[in-house]
């Protein structure tokens, strides 16, 4: 069970969760000061672990943001944080040079994303590459004398100026039809324009790079998959003469496999080998030992599941034998890191409501959990500890510093310190209850930031989306649950069957029955958490999901229409008979219902939503993006359409400039005004 925590304090022990007594000068949480947080990215520690670099995004009063570079000594633990950059703009990804010295990033400084490094014994800036495109990502080899880049080409173009001609002749064509012969025609939010991810090696010899060399030229795939894979998926070998990448192979069926393999090619070009070709599931993250002895990566075993679980697989890179590490765990991992010696991975992995980080023994697959309080992700594993990065529903991101074995808790950065001293969170804490099939399922309740004793408080029943996903202990800019608690309500958030985080066989449990257990856990969980805490009014209750959750509202409709006073459907699924033909990457309904609509038609059929519309009658919000190619907009239209014909009142918010997710931050403003609007017009506050 977690503690419930208004703030993190941190003392000589290291860092604790504790409900602390609020004060005066404190305010409920707002959307208005969420769009203002701090935000913290792009951290990097250097080679010999004394030094760490990372980006904050600062958002002023009027909302004007600026980002820059910080250098912190981690040798001194009195140092205060140097600021080095101050140029206009942003710069990301950064990476310490082989020698320490200095720090590769990239930046846009004159118009064009391009790579530059900065001495760290002070000067400006100097440009690395010129090149015609943008480098949109990059790796540098273990010597520091060769860079992977990631820019986006035309296959058939030999050369960067080809591509540049094409792009030209795009702009200036008078005709505006877009013309396909296969799938994809479009993904996420953005319609093809048949340019491709394309890795290119350029030499650093201490002159700007010009001369790149597309290692995976002519080839009618994304290196990394795009739209929200990077550099993780591609490395340099440890000796420098290749690089390996994850990667569909070219094939007309890419809208409908998850056959990611591993791919090694040259450094110098040529064709590339297929390391994975056996497995027919997903494979990503390659990683080397530093020795080059081994090679692991995370691998799925279901072809066509997007949310099975990670593997950690082990090549011998001499021999080739290979095995599955900690096959017993489990658990799906994140993210891959070797110590020195090659002899332990520090992975990050969802786990009951966090997502913690463990230490995994490379050679008998023993599995230690070393920090698992909120949600942390690994920025680098050095000789004296580990450095991560930590949210929770109470931190919006900062980074600390835990030794090997999980212990001497130290915070590194505090880079909302002065914001969230103004900041009223409300109390927090992990509850579980018993629900389908009389198994544990587990949430998390959350207080009004304003909470007095003795009073009832309407409820936010939070639905999360995926369906394979988890609303955990965790930080978000877009659905924050502590906005609700800010607003005057008690939150409820139920991780149901079909969530990760809580063993491979209850997030499997959820495919082929999307409206059945799910249903009842739901049902369950508002009534079990009603009874634990007195205080949350489960009568003068509303329910708000985004895509499967959105899903989930319209199926409250039909299925369990007497539970809420109203709901907020943002990007939900109304009729799966249209759904799968509009959709973009088919392998997710495919494996979700048993096969294509044709193949399988009575299981969609069954869990349809648009098949109960007689029985809707509460009150909805419909939220939609029209630029959402996960789920189009029309599926929001049509649930409103129905609604509206048929006198059950509804509103509609259309964003055409937004897609699944709302990122425009005037927009979610806009987006809290009308959901926390629409819940006040309908529930009672005592």
């Amino acid at each position: 069970m977690k503690k419930s925590s208004l703030l993190l304090a941190l003392g000589a022990a290291g860092l604790a969760l504790s409900v602390q007594a609020a004060e005066p000068t404190k305010t409920p949480f707002n959307v208005q000061q969420l769009v203002k947080l701090n935000k913290l990215h792009s951290a990097a520690v250097s080679n010999d672990g004394t030094q760490l670099v990372y980006a904050v995004k600062h958002i002023d009063e009027q909302g004007e943001s600026s980002s820059d570079l910080y250098l912190l000594d981690l040798s001194n633990k009195n140092a205060k944080p140097v600021q080095i950059t101050s140029h206009k703009g942003t710069e990301h990804d950064v990476n310490f040079s082989v020698d320490d010295k200095s720090i590769y990033f990239l930046a846009a400084r004159d118009g064009s994303s391009q790579l530059y490094n900065l001495s760290l014994s002070g000067g400006e800036a100097l440009q690395v590459t010129d090149l015609p495109l943008d480098v949109n990502g990059y790796k540098l080899s273990n010597d520091g004398k060769q860079v992977v880049m990631n820019m986006r080409v035309f296959p058939e173009c030999k050369d960067l100026a080809c591509t540049v001609d094409r792009i030209a002749e795009e702009e200036n064509k008078k005709t505006t039809g877009r013309e396909y012969k296969q799938l994809m025609v479009r993904h996420w939010d953005t319609w093809e324009d048949h340019a491709r991810n394309h890795l290119f090696v350029g030499q650093l010899n201490g002159k700007p790079v010009k001369d790149v060399v597309d290692v995976t030229l002519g080839l009618d795939t994304e290196t990394p998959p795009k739209p929200f894979s990077g550099m993780e998926e591609v490395t340099f070998t440890a000796d420098g003469k290749h690089i390996v990448y994850s990667a569909k192979a070219p094939s007309k069926d890419q809208a409908w496999t998850t056959n990611y393999d591993l791919w090694k090619v040259p450094v110098t070009g040529g064709e590339a080998e297929n390391l994975t070709e056996k497995n027919l599931a997903w494979d990503a993250q390659p990683t080397y030992s530093k020795d080059g002895r081994q090679l692991a990566y995370l691998a799925m075993s279901k072809p066509g599941f997007e949310a099975d679980r990670y593997r950690i697989m082990l090549r011998d890179t001499v021999t080739g034998a290979e095995k599955e590490v900690a096959p017993l765990w489990d658990r799906s991992p994140h993210s891959l890191t070797f110590s020195d010696d090659g002899r332990t991975l520090y992975v990050t992995a969802q786990d009951v409501g966090q997502v913690s980080i463990f230490e995994v023994n490379t050679q008998f697959g023993d599995v230690r959990p070393l920090y698992n309080d909120g949600s942390n992700s690994l920025v680098a594993v050095t000789d004296s500890g580990i450095i991560f990065s930590n949210k929770s529903l109470v931190e919006p991101g900062d980074l600390y510093k835990i030794s090997l074995e999980g212990e001497n808790l130290t915070r590194l950065t505090n880079v909302n310190e002065e914001k969230l001293a103004e900041i009223q969170f409300g109390e927090f804490q992990q509850f579980n209850f018993k629900g389908w099939n009389n198994e544990t399922v587990h949430g998390y309740w959350i207080k009004p930031a304003n909470y007095e004793s003795g009073k009832k408080y309407p409820v936010a029943y939070l639905v999360h989306g995926g369906p394979q996903g988890s609303f955990g202990n965790s930080f978000s800019g877009r659905w924050n649950a502590q906005l609700w608690a800010g607003a005057g309500y008690g939150v409820v958030m139920v991780d149901f069957h079909g969530s990760t985080g809580y063993g491979q066989a209850f997030t499997d449990s959820i495919s082929k029955d999307w409206g059945g257990k799910p249903l009842e856990d739901l049902q369950k969980g508002l009534a079990a958490v009603g009874q634990q805490q007195k205080w949350l009014d489960t009568d003068n209750a509303c329910a708000l999901g985004g895509s499967y959750g959105g899903y989930m509202m319209n199926w409250f409709q039909g299925n369990w229409s007497d539970g809420f006073q109203c709901l907020v459907n943002h990007a939900g699924l109304f009729d799966m008979r249209s759904m799968y033909h509009v959709t973009e990457e088919l392998w997710f309904p495919e494996y979700e219902f048993g096969g294509t609509y044709t193949e399988n038609k009575e299981l969609y059929e069954k869990f349809n939503p648009v098949n109960y519309v007689e029985n809707w009658k509460t009150p909805m919000l419909v939220i939609h993006g029209e630029k959402d190619y996960r789920v189009p907009y029309g599926q929001g239209l049509a649930a409103f359409t129905y609604m509206q014909r048929n006198d059950i009142p509804s509103e509609l918010l259309m964003f055409p400039d937004e897609n699944h997710w709302i990122l425009n931050q005037d927009n979610l403003q806009q987006w809290y005004k009308n959901v926390l609007g629409w819940m006040d017009r309908w529930t009672e506050k005592k």
